[in-house]
């Protein structure tokens, strides 16, 4: 995010954890991340996984250990929710835990993902549902089951 035009992840740079995802999911992800490849130097993120089962959660731990030895400078983010830091996976990597304060302000951040998700020729898509012609939005309501 140091400059507007710094894309956002790929597709293969993010994987976002449930409890359905399969350890030949998790294997596949840390494969790309630390077997060394001329795709440049890209930032690998495992979005929470506190909620990998413990089956899935071992056998990734010990992927990890075994294929770290191949590339010394890997990037690999690991992000957890904080009121299950103490499930599998984050407390086998607590060794490598970092607390983060974000370096950028919320309406940094804001203006930074604007830019990427704005249709830039607005047409007859989706887009025109949300504020400002973004691609992307959020929904939400405090009251469960009101048709969102």
């Amino acid at each position: 995010m140091n400059s507007p035009e710094q894309p956002l992840p790929t597709f293969d740079e993010v994987l976002l954890c449930t409890p359905q995802t399969s350890a030949e999911q998790v294997g596949l992800f840390l494969r790309r991340c630390l077997i060394p490849c001329r795709q440049g130097e890209k930032v690998y993120t495992m979005l929470y996984a506190d909620e990998l089962s413990y089956d899935v959660s071992c056998r990734a731990e010990e992927l990890f250990q075994h294929l770290q030895h191949y590339n010394s400078s890997y990037r690999l983010v690991i992000l957890c929710n904080c009121e299950r830091e103490n499930s599998y996976l984050p407390s086998a990597f607590s060794h490598y835990k970092v607390h983060m304060i974000p370096q950028r302000s919320r309406a940094e951040i804001q203006q930074y993902l604007q830019h990427h998700f704005r249709v830039s020729q607005p047409s007859n898509s989706a887009a025109s549902v949300f504020k400002d012609h973004m691609c992307v939005g959020i929904v939400s309501s405090k009251r469960a089951g009101m048709g969102k």
